[in-house]
């Protein structure tokens, strides 16, 4: 009688639930996922929650294969040689092979002022800043730090409802669009509403309970101060003894087995794949998913896993709920000049939040099912690159 295989996975976001639906595809598989919170949490749609337009939650049920284990609760230290993870509560549960996809957070400010800053990177911060909002008069000053895509959205959702909002982008606007895109996104902004401060000079440099002050000297008052610039993963891989990266990410081999260990998988935002992660994006994150568990699923049957191939194909923005941009890239990751604007950027936007959640849906109900696209080309260059500057003599 063969001895059934148990499968613990750290993180029940995107990455962590499309891996437990593939994992399903073996009957001798018994797949748990520890998560904090009992409900799935599409971080696509937060800025959606700080703006009152969608609640950011979705039930498990609709999106995690039946056979799968949910555990609600935090790991607190991972025990590779004893194969087994301690949860907050002092319980342990133990693993045949782990997979590791604790995802991302903002990263906390590293200016003075910081406690006055609020975050929307996860469920219980976007719920906290959306109520202090609420109790905040709608023509107060709001300042939002950081114009990557959480920054912008967040920004125009706010803007939408006729808040008075400056987006300080401690840099360009938009860094990963077209120049093309970029104007766009300036003019759909600009009519919201919204003031954007762009330029190295500007970034925040110190925050207060009303104000914000800029590195070119000038003081902007901000009865709320939003903080989208950066992002933090948790220490979880460190405390325990694994290999991460600078950023705490851990770091694996190109099919995304833990340096350290071969029954320790990564996936999603937490995971650096030769030390060269993938950009962070919802898509990313379930693609790895399904990779990591296919390299255990090789692994298991006697199989040599495959080192992961992915192409990162486009990025949406939404601007309020009339607008969005879909900005097509090339596979080395460099945007192309072709974008959608306008109602066709809105609609493919709210195609990309839907489509998320459908592929986690399909994965559970067909798990084997979920392909994505593929480079074959961009990424084994990089990793010559590393090589050949790891090897390059130092002056």
């Amino acid at each position: 009688m063969n001895k059934n295989i148990d499968v613990v996975v750290i993180g029940g976001g995107y990455a962590g639930v499309m891996a437990a639906n593939r994992l399903t595809q073996r009957d001798d598989v018994t797949v748990t996922v520890i998560n904090p919170r009992e409900a799935f949490v599409p971080r696509l749609r937060l800025h959606q929650l700080v703006g009152g337009t969608h609640d950011a939650v979705v039930d498990y049920r609709d999106v995690l294969a039946e056979g799968v284990r949910l555990v609600v609760g935090s790991v607190t230290r991972i025990d590779a040689a004893g194969r087994n993870v301690t949860l907050t509560d002092g319980s342990t549960i133990g693993y045949d092979y782990l997979v590791y996809a604790v995802g991302s957070a903002a990263a906390g400010p590293q200016v003075p002022g910081a406690e006055f800053v609020y975050p929307v990177a996860t469920l219980e911060a976007a719920q906290q800043l959306r109520s202090e909002l609420f109790d905040t008069p709608s023509t107060a000053a709001v300042t939002v730090v950081g114009g990557g895509p959480t920054g912008i959205e967040t920004a125009a959702e706010l803007a939408e409802q006729g808040r008075a909002v400056t987006l300080v982008c401690g840099g360009v606007l938009g860094p990963y669009l077209h120049p093309k895109a970029r104007r766009t996104a300036r003019k759909y902004l600009a009519a919201l509403g919204a003031t954007i401060i762009e330029g190295t000079d500007a970034k925040v440099t110190a925050v207060a309970r009303d104000a914000v002050e800029l590195g070119d000297g000038r003081t902007l008052a901000s009865a709320v101060t939003i903080w989208t610039a950066g992002f933090g993963v948790p220490d979880l891989a460190g405390r325990s003894g694994l290999s991460t990266d600078a950023a705490g990410r851990l770091l694996t081999d190109e099919t995304l087995t833990s340096v350290d260990d071969e029954r320790i998988v990564a996936a999603g935002d937490s995971s650096a794949p030769s030390d060269l992660p993938f950009r962070m994006s919802a898509y990313t994150a379930y693609c790895l998913g399904a990779h990591a568990a296919d390299t255990l699923l090789h692994r298991i049957a006697g199989e040599q896993p495959s080192p992961i191939d992915l192409a990162f194909p486009a990025m949406c923005l939404s601007f309020g709920r009339e607008a969005g941009i879909y900005q097509l890239g090339h596979k080395d990751e460099t945007a192309m000049r072709l974008y959608f604007g306008g109602f066709a950027g809105k609609k493919l936007k709210e195609f990309a939040c839907e489509a998320g959640i459908k592929h986690l849906a399909t994965e559970a109900h067909k798990p084997g099912s979920h392909h994505w696209f593929k480079d074959g080309k961009y990424r084994p260059q990089l990793l010559q690159t590393q090589r050949d500057n790891a090897a390059a003599p130092v002056a």
